[in-house]
């Protein structure tokens, strides 16, 4: 008797762990068991990109993100704060499963990732320089001066090729760091311009106090991609966010999102 009685409670036990498992199931299921993605993010790249006065990442990329999560209840974002030069390097690692951070394809990304088809936003490269400066509208007027650039970014790319093609007359200095570096060095003298997105720059002259400013016409447009690894996992997350993004743009939510950030499309 003792013996049976001992096995009656060891399946007692078994059966309320399982009901406790399905349990667990079940609100995971009543939850809408959402998938949770790894974003990584640069955190200081306004107004794209950054961290609001309550500490929350935030930015016109995560805000797509999280539109997407609207519309497709199974995908969760998680977005992680970390520098440029890391970005990459942290996807190939598996830091991170995607990456938002306003970026632009070139042949090497394309070859090493996957980007989505359908881009979110149209990218503007401009000259920026300290408020107040004159002549300077276009490249050839920074020859003799000190252009400040961050190593492997697009907008780095567009001046290289330029300066490639015209005698490389450009004096560069690269950066590591990320944009605000170089803006803070512009203010303060140390370069004298940098080529980058002017609604970021306008941006961050108004949350950091710096007196700088976009001059001449742009120089650049390019579309702007979520990047993910060249993997079957990478593929498949492509993929499906390629069709909430599809969804986003015929339904207007893009255009609207771009027009409450920016006061413009600029998804076209």
């Amino acid at each position: 008797m003792r013996k049976r009685s001992k096995l009656v409670g060891i399946i007692l036990a078994a059966v309320l762990v399982a009901g406790s498992l399905a349990g667990c199931s079940g609100k995971a299921a009543a939850d809408g068991g959402a998938q949770t993605i790894s974003v990584g993010t640069m955190g200081t790249y306004s107004p794209y990109s950054y961290e609001d006065e309550n500490g929350k990442l935030t930015g016109y990329d995560l805000e797509v993100l999280r539109k997407i999560e609207e519309i497709d209840p199974g995908l969760h974002f998680e977005f992680q704060a970390a520098a440029w030069e890391s970005l990459f390097p942290g996807l190939d690692a598996d830091t991170y499963q995607m990456l938002a951070n306003q970026i632009c394809s070139n042949p090497e990304r394309e070859e090493k990732y996957y980007l989505t088809t359908n881009p979110y936003f149209t990218c503007v490269s401009s000259i920026i320089v300290k408020k107040g400066t004159t002549g300077i509208n276009d490249l050839n007027d920074l020859q003799g001066k000190k252009i400040g650039l961050t190593v492997g970014d697009s907008f780095t790319r567009v001046v290289e090729e330029w300066n490639e093609a015209n005698g490389n007359i450009l004096d560069i200095q690269y950066y590591s760091e990320d944009i605000t570096t170089i803006l803070q060095d512009i203010d303060n003298g140390r370069i004298d311009a940098t080529v980058n997105d002017p609604s970021m720059a306008a941006s961050k002259a108004k949350l950091q106090g710096l007196e700088v400013e976009p001059v001449g016409e742009r120089l650049d447009a390019s579309p702007t991609y979520f990047i993910f690894k060249k993997d079957d996992a990478g593929k498949e997350l492509r993929d499906r966010i390629d069709k909430d993004l599809e969804t986003l743009i015929k339904n207007g939510e893009l255009s609207k999102l771009s027009e409450e950030w920016f006061g413009a499309d600029y998804t076209k």
